[in-house]
């Protein structure tokens, strides 16, 4: 799938613009040129020769602030897809093999999650557990489950229901066999069309709680972070909110042109992307279901 993916125009630039971010992630703190954290006296300065994006109200230099907290901010929104993921995909595909006991209860606590307030429930538990890092991306994540949730059990029931899992099973075919092998293959497109929107999300949710401070405190820097402070001081540097917004903005416009790509991959329009070996490969297992190993 990754290589029909770069076939894709929108794949190709969804995933430069992506390199670009993690190489921001990856390597942000060891190019940033000045200490993100300690001040100077050159206060609210514009750009220079040595200072490319100016300097902020304690006199710390912009560009090393956003360099450096590229890593945490990008990190967070990976962490709350991971834990929307885990949480979310893995009882959708349970519910519908454990029985309707663990059905009726997943349900349940969907339902719940998705009436949760979000901003209140952030907070909320960010109170109860911490205002760390962890905290805030854990309740972000809880409430992003549901969208995994719903997608992982729909494609489940698809496949659960085709004629040729049926014949797994009464070949013997082991309900952890039939998951490995014909349940997960075919949920998988869905699921990372669901992560790579949840990552862009994240980037958005937690820009916003670090402009609110919940999560992140001052003054370790992140992208949301950096915006906060900047519009404090739009009388003296009124484009200073420009270079977080842009980042956060291509980030997660590069989260939608993958899942799109994805998506056109996946559907009706991109399977002829798909290499015949594959296919072929994909159609001998349909064929063949007596042959599975219980």
């Amino acid at each position: 799938m990754i290589t029909s993916v770069l076939r894709l125009t929108s794949g190709r630039i969804a995933v430069g613009l992506l390199a670009f971010i993690g190489f921001l992630a990856l390597f942000g703190q060891l190019i940033a040129p000045y200490d993100p954290i300690k001040g100077s006296d050159l206060q609210l300065a514009g750009p220079s020769g040595s200072h490319w994006l100016g300097t902020d109200y304690l006199g710390r230099d912009v560009l090393s602030r956003i360099l450096d907290g590229s890593a945490l901010s990008v990190g967070s929104a990976l962490l709350v897809a991971a834990i929307a993921l885990l949480v979310g995909a893995l009882p959708g595909i349970l519910s519908v093999y454990l029985g309707p006991v663990f059905e009726w209860l997943s349900l349940r606590v969907v339902d719940t999650l998705i009436a949760l307030p979000f901003l209140v429930f952030a907070v909320a538990l960010t109170t109860l557990l911490g205002n760390g890092v962890l905290q805030a991306m854990f309740a972000v994540g809880l409430l992003v489950a549901p969208v995994f949730y719903r997608v992982a059990r729909s494609a489940t029931l698809s496949v659960a229901r085709s004629q040729y899992v049926e014949a797994a099973i009464i070949s013997g075919a082991s309900t952890g066999w039939i998951v490995r092998k014909h349940v997960w293959a075919k949920i998988l497109p869905p699921v990372a069309i669901s992560v790579a929107h949840t990552v862009g999300t994240g980037l958005v949710v937690i820009a916003s709680l670090t402009f609110l401070n919940i999560g992140v405190k001052p003054p370790a820097p992140t992208w949301g972070g950096i915006l906060a402070s900047d519009l404090g001081y739009l009388g003296f540097k009124p484009y200073a909110p420009v270079f977080p917004i842009v980042l956060i903005l291509v980030a997660v416009l590069a989260c939608q042109l993958l899942a799109d790509a994805i998506r056109d991959v996946a559907g009706e329009s991109g399977r002829a992307l798909l290499s015949g070996r594959d296919a072929d490969k994909d159609r001998s297992e349909r064929r063949t279901p007596a042959s599975v190993e219980s």
